[in-house]
């Protein structure tokens, strides 16, 4: 099933499930229910960002963006870990309020809408699981997997709820334990999207192994000015300096560097290798190849007459 239909599917699920969880939650006046509602709504929101990514990536690249639109996946998954955020601000201070001022719940409701929110939110999950690194899907799968964990939080407090009507903080306290599970997700999906947006290495990424199997190519003496990232979860750019031994031609050299890009496609999954080949190394004292921020800034554009 391609992704798009995945989260069209997850999306129409949880959409449905956030205007029955309002409805019962406003009759059994439960805070646990209501925040689960809230958690659900997000990732409405957060489902739709990421189908609007999964579709604009499939632009092919233009002049102005010549790597496509790779990037929208991140900006989606970063967007929905924003959004995270602020519906766990509003849980917990909902939650605290009630511990102060607790009313009566009606359990039986809570229970029956918190089960069906835990299968829906279940099988919502099974459907975004496709078992790729693409963050966007990860982040939208692990919004479901976490919904799933928080409606059985407060099915658990529906249950005791019935056992022992008097405590009255479980509700509150189911809620409070959504919005853990809310904030520990959150994290996990803002560290992966800024560590992509800041070009960092893959974190599960051996440089050094890398850099050892382009010296293995016969005909590579040293590489240097190695950089790897990455543009989406699954698309990752390299460029290096190889320094290749024995002079050899134009012809041989760029041989040498077919052979480079072709060892370390797959093992390390690089999508895009840009390698500038060098009979010599870069000098020491003055390196060209080092980057040197603002030297080689344009001259500001006048807008007005001198």
């Amino acid at each position: 099933m391609e992704r798009s239909r995945r989260l069209t599917i997850s999306l129409g699920l949880t959409l449905a499930l956030v205007v029955t969880q309002v409805v019962f939650a406003l009759l059994a006046h439960s805070t646990g229910l209501l925040a689960d509602a809230g958690h659900n709504l997000a990732d409405v929101a957060a489902l739709g960002l990421s189908l609007a990514a999964v579709q604009l990536v499939r632009r092919p690249p233009s002049p102005s963006r010549s790597y496509g639109n790779h990037r929208a996946t991140i900006l989606a998954a970063l967007a929905n870990a924003s959004v995270i955020a602020v519906v766990t601000l509003f849980i917990v201070i909902e939650s605290v309020n009630r511990f102060g001022h607790p009313e009566a719940v009606r359990a039986g409701i809570v229970v029956f809408v918190a089960a069906g929110g835990f299968v829906v939110n279940g099988v919502a999950t099974l459907i975004l699981r496709d078992g790729t690194a693409d963050l966007n899907m990860r982040s939208a799968m692990i919004h479901m997997a976490a919904d799933a964990l928080a409606s059985l939080a407060v099915l658990v407090g529906g249950v005791v709820l019935l056992a022992v009507p008097t405590a009255r903080w479980i509700d509150p306290a189911s809620a409070l334990v959504v919005a853990a599970i809310i904030v520990l997700q959150a994290v996990s999906v803002f560290r992966g999207s800024v560590s992509v947006l800041l070009e960092s290495t893959p974190s599960d990424l051996d440089v050094e192994r890398l850099s050892s199997a382009m010296v293995a190519v016969d005909g590579v003496s040293e590489v240097h000015d190695l950089h790897v990232w990455s543009l989406s979860s699954e698309v990752r750019v390299l460029s290096a300096h190889l320094v290749l031994g024995g002079h050899p031609s134009l012809e041989d050299a760029q041989s040498i560097g077919g052979q480079v890009k072709s060892a370390i496609a797959v093992p390390f999954a690089i999508s895009h290798s840009t390698l500038e080949l060098e009979c010599e190394r870069c000098a020491a004292d003055v390196d060209p190849c080092r980057m040197e921020v603002g030297a080689l800034s344009p001259a500001p554009t006048r807008l007005g007459p001198e």
